[in-house]
């Protein structure tokens, strides 16, 4: 894909999107590692706090908000619990508003002009009561779980963005901190180097002083 940076275990030409990687481990992470014939383990060493070369090291303040408070905490719930603290505060502000607006419906001629339609229910039986409850209860939390899933979605492209943006060029062996610890110590050899020549050099140039003294004192003896 263009413009997104890309992820192959050590050892294998086999890549994979950033992004796609970390909407997959998402969505179904029992296909991850699979994809490498389930010969690496991808979840634990890129994903996981207690390894050195774990992606998620290089994200910021707000990407371990999203990544480890929202999606990996209490295996998801607290998303849940934040959601549907969320619409409580929402219905609890709009609660007068929706008070008026249903008892405006409830006196209005449309609802009793529709009684000997619902009526029928109102004096139905205990279990077909219980019945409709539970399929208004399905409805609900049918509802919920796709509002859920809707956010859960775009928090994980907001992650994926994050790592997109976060996650260095290389990470491991040859990464940019390696190369710049290489630089380094190359750079130390050379000045080593550089200071064991200009030592060299001082005794050639005691060596030749050595000499020309010689000389002098036997073209004195002349």
């Amino acid at each position: 894909q263009p413009n997104k940076k890309e992820v192959p275990p050590a050892g294998t030409t086999q890549y994979i999107s950033l992004t796609a990687l970390n909407r997959l481990r998402r969505t179904d992470p029992t296909k991850v590692e699979p994809m490498w014939h389930s010969q690496y383990a991808i979840l634990k060493s890129w994903f996981s706090d207690s390894s050195e070369y774990s992606l998620l090291a290089h994200v910021n303040f707000k990407g371990f908000i999203i990544s480890t408070i929202l999606l990996d905490l209490a295996n998801g719930y607290v998303l849940k619990g934040l959601l549907a603290l969320s619409i409580l505060s929402v219905l609890i502000v709009a609660m007068p508003v929706i008070e008026l607006l249903i008892s405006r419906f409830l006196v209005s001629g449309f609802f009793w002009s529709k009684w000997p339609t619902w009526g029928k229910f109102v004096h139905a039986a205990l279990p077909l009561k219980l019945l409709i409850g539970q399929l208004l209860w399905k409805g609900a939390a049918k509802s919920f779980s796709s509002l859920e899933s809707k956010v859960k979605e775009y928090i994980v492209d907001l992650e994926c963005s994050i790592l997109e943006e976060n996650v260095p060029i290389t990470v491991g062996v040859g990464s940019e901190e390696d190369l710049e610890e290489e630089q380094l110590l190359d750079s130390d050899d050379f000045g080593t180097e550089s200071v064991e020549e200009s030592e060299e050099g001082t005794d050639v140039s005691e060596e030749e002083y050595d000499v020309s003294e010689d000389d002098e004192y036997d073209s004195d003896e002349y």
